[in-house]
């Protein structure tokens, strides 16, 4: 029996710790898995992208209660514990790190951007049906991509484009769109240009949550969202009806509570980043970031790199 593994995410929306087992040499399961809506990101990216006083809080009450259900699998092989863009940005964001190993000794690894798309490029390659394509996971702080192309991982980037930063600096002031737009287009034209592909995995909050609403659409609201695919273009319209839509006509099409506040913003990234890429097929992915990191601490992929396989019977990446 292979020992469980832990892995920390530390996103600038929310926090999750998950328990991976090893089954055997071709498949794993997911054992625990705990979400907090830290949003470690709020309000920094108004103040030069200083980490704010109360978010510090939430995420040291996450943490802490991460490290207590940790501690309840004696038997872990390891913790990994990885922090994303809000504290890669902030100027304070060494001295969360410091503060948490000194608290809690939780060792926190600030990953670029480039490794944050490498992980959810890793986990799509690896556990979906895919030879060529191109990732891309929405976060609260940054937009990741990664290129596939003959199943193997060619390129990544890193786009400072995400939910809350766009809410916080737009939306939440009622900037024009037409700004909003500027912005995003700013950010895109930085996107090397060999990144285009027919084919996009959305990885994140934002992309399954726009899948889960059209599965909602066709009645297929119980199918299992991994591998659920559908085009682009028979879509596109109402990808732009949901980033004008208010909060009651959202609850109607079926968007959670949880992602109601951020889901015009992450749909508009959504939009822009697929029409840009040329993508046509559109697949989802229930993997992301933590899965790319079990798959590279654990060194399943060396004794199987080509077929693995993820237990979903009880999982929910939402």
């Amino acid at each position: 029996m292979f020992p469980p593994l832990a892995v920390i995410d530390i996103g600038s929306n929310s926090a999750r710790v998950v328990i991976y087992q090893q089954n055997t040499s071709h498949s794993f399961q997911i054992l625990y898995e705990e979400k907090s809506k830290v949003r470690i990101g709020e309000g920094a990216y108004l103040k030069k992208g200083y980490l704010q006083d109360t978010p510090i809080q939430r995420a040291y009450q996450a943490l802490q209660s991460f490290k207590s259900t940790i501690v309840k699998f004696p038997n872990l092989s390891k913790t990994v514990c990885v922090a994303t863009s809000a504290l890669r940005d902030a100027p304070n964001g060494q001295e969360l790190v410091n503060y948490i190993k000194e608290k809690l000794d939780i060792d926190i690894k600030i990953i670029d951007g480039k490794q944050e798309a490498y992980y959810g490029a890793l986990s799509a390659l690896h556990l979906l049906s895919i030879d060529n394509g191109i990732t891309i996971d929405i976060g609260g702080g940054s937009t990741d991509i990664g290129l596939i192309e003959n199943s193997k991982i060619v390129d990544n980037y890193s786009l400072n484009i995400g939910t809350v930063r766009l809410k916080e600096l737009f939306s939440d002031k009622m900037v024009s769109p037409e700004i909003v737009d500027e912005y995003i287009d700013k950010a895109l034209k930085t996107l090397p240009k060999h990144f285009t592909s027919t084919n996009a995995i959305g990885i994140g909050g934002t992309a399954r949550t726009l899948s889960k609403v059209i599965m909602k659409s066709k009645g297929e609201k119980n199918q299992n969202i991994h591998n659920f695919n559908y085009n682009y273009e028979l879509y596109k319209d109402f990808f732009s009806k949901i980033i004008l839509s208010n909060n009651k006509l959202l609850k109607e099409f079926g968007v959670s509570n949880s992602r109601v506040d951020t889901i015009r913003e992450g749909t508009l990234i959504w939009k822009k980043v697929v029409e840009k890429i040329q993508a046509k097929k559109i697949i989802s992915s229930a993997v992301g970031v933590r899965e790319g990191i079990f798959l590279e601490s654990s060194n399943i992929i060396k004794s199987n790199p080509s077929s693995l396989t993820l237990n979903f019977r009880t999982f929910d990446p939402l």
